[in-house]
């Protein structure tokens, strides 16, 4: 359903029973269990549908070679490894509604995934659940024993998360450079472990083999993947949209939600082009909305909506709570006896869990060049305290955050632990050619943003947004910004549980 059917039904006698803002892990798991639960779903995304093959045949760049399509409306990528060898490596590009979107605030770079499924589009499939004894520090206000007895293993169940075999995996060429990885950590002393993923290995398998079309092995990650990764488009949204009850309208960007008289919110929608232009602007009327627009989508909209007036009961939690999953990242130089392959598969499998004593779990990633490197990447996740703010500019009309990035120090602090060893160890150095010139971290970034409407503070403790009746948080802005872990399974199972609550009820 397009802008205009959506402004049609708005017209009508019958509202809307639910409107879900975004399509990634939380409204996706909205709409789902809403439509199995009776009630009709209309999803508004402001991404692509990518459903259509390009020019080339597929429907997604690999990282070798983007293209427009790979990032959200800019003229030049802006590659997480700026640099390779001391030459800068981001490409002039048309400027597109393209899969990622590397958004800048001061002091950091926010990667988000554009398009239907959302984050499940871009991210690296890792699917990992956090130990259990730390996950109170996490959410301190949820059943401990709920999640991991009902709600992990429903999300795992539906996202098809599965695991490498470890027979194959131990002579995989693609996986060269997580065993050298493997080997440098357990040398260390450190902890190494294996992580669950929802790429089908055993599609890899056939990647390997030359059985099937590669893509995993073809340098496909962060510009989406078109063979083997199951995400959103494959899990969720495809059980929802099987209900016969959920549609989904991209292109479409909510810019306004407003309490109707009589009950019910008035949500005013850009409709875009695919150069970003707006090419119609309606407004709807839905009796419960849910915002699912990621991290930043949703606390800026919020935000906006708070400090406009638009929705004047929200309360001064919005906004607050926000965090980088203390991401940040580094290269080690190899000696040259350990060669990491030139073939490299884009999804990992594996990391280094230091969290207890140094407050660190690295993912060993790949740098799938396509030629020899001798180099170890890490993307760390770590306890970083540090937590930033959202508010409302009413000079420029936008929505900035007050992240400094000062405030990665102590990510480094506790990546080192694990890599000053590692390097003291093996007698190896950090590569300082990856990140900008003679730069030794990556810390002006983040994969993972979390929070901005905390669960139990901006909202109540199902995500009920305070003050306004119908409205609900339902993504990953309810993590107060960090999961110990990748995020997305944990946003997956905090929105089951939300929303069997909200079921339960609210209807």
């Amino acid at each position: 359903m397009g802008v205009a059917a959506l402004a049609g039904q708005a017209s009508a006698t019958t509202r809307i029973p639910v409107l879900v803002i975004g399509t990634g892990y939380g409204g996706a798991v909205a709409a789902l269990r809403l439509a199995q639960a009776g009630v009709d779903v209309h999803m508004v995304e402001m991404g692509l549908a990518w459903d259509t093959p390009g020019p080339d045949g597929t429907i997604f760049a690999n990282m070798t070679n983007p293209d427009h399509r790979s990032y959200w409306l800019r003229t030049k990528t802006k590659q997480p490894l700026s640099n390779f060898l001391g030459f800068p490596v981001d490409k002039d590009i048309s400027r597109y509604t393209g899969i990622l979107d590397a958004e800048e605030f001061s002091g950091i770079t926010v990667y988000q995934g554009r398009g239907v499924g959302g984050g499940s589009l871009v991210n690296g499939g890792m699917a990992v659940t956090p130990r259990r004894e730390r996950f109170r520090a996490v959410l301190p206000s949820v059943d401990v024993d709920e999640m991991y007895n009902v709600y992990y293993p429903r999300a795992n169940a539906v996202l098809g998360v599965n695991t490498v075999d470890p027979v194959w995996w131990e002579t995989a060429e693609c996986y060269r450079f997580a065993r050298v990885g493997r080997k440098h950590a357990q040398r260390s002393g450190l902890q190494f472990v294996f992580v669950p993923s929802v790429y089908d290995f055993d599609y890899m398998k056939r990647e390997a083999a030359g059985s099937a079309p590669r893509s995993a092995l073809a340098a496909e990650v962060i510009y989406g993947n078109n063979h083997g990764k199951k995400t959103l488009q494959q899990t969720y949204l495809a059980l929802a949209k099987a209900t016969g009850r959920v549609t989904i309208s991209p292109l479409h960007k909510v810019t306004s939600v407003t309490p109707t008289a009589g009950g019910g919110y008035t949500v005013a929608i850009d409709w875009l082009d695919t150069a970003g232009n707006t090419t119609a602007s309606v407004t709807t009327t839905a009796a419960k909305v849910f915002f699912a627009a990621g991290s930043v989508g949703t606390s800026k909209l919020l935000t906006k909506l708070k400090a406009t007036g638009g929705l004047p009961g929200l309360n001064n939690e919005i906004g607050k709570g926000w965090g980088d999953n203390g991401n940040v990242m580094c290269g080690r130089a190899n000696h040259m006896w350990d060669p990491t392959g030139a073939l490299q598969a884009s999804m990992p499998t594996a990391g280094i869990d230091n969290w207890d004593a140094g407050g660190a779990f690295a993912e060993v990633a790949p740098i799938p060049t396509g030629m020899e490197t001798y180099a170890s990447l890490y993307l760390s996740i770590t306890k970083n305290p540090h937590r930033a703010e959202f508010s409302w500019n009413a000079t420029t009309g936008k929505v900035d955050l007050n992240w400094r990035t000062a405030w990665k120090q102590p990510a480094i602090e506790a990546a080192k632990t694990i890599f000053d060893k590692i390097n003291a160890k093996e007698g190896t150095i950090y590569r300082t050619d990856l990140f900008g010139f003679c730069k030794t971290w990556g810390d002006q970034l983040t994969y993972h943003p979390l929070g901005g409407a905390v669960l139990n503070k901006a909202t109540d403790n199902y995500g009920r947004l305070h003050g306004h009746p119908g409205l609900y948080v339902i993504d990953g802005a309810l993590i107060p910004g960090n999961t110990s872990v990748n995020p997305f399974v944990t946003i997956t199972a905090l929105a089951e549980r939300n929303i069997e609550n909200i079921i339960a009820n609210d209807l």
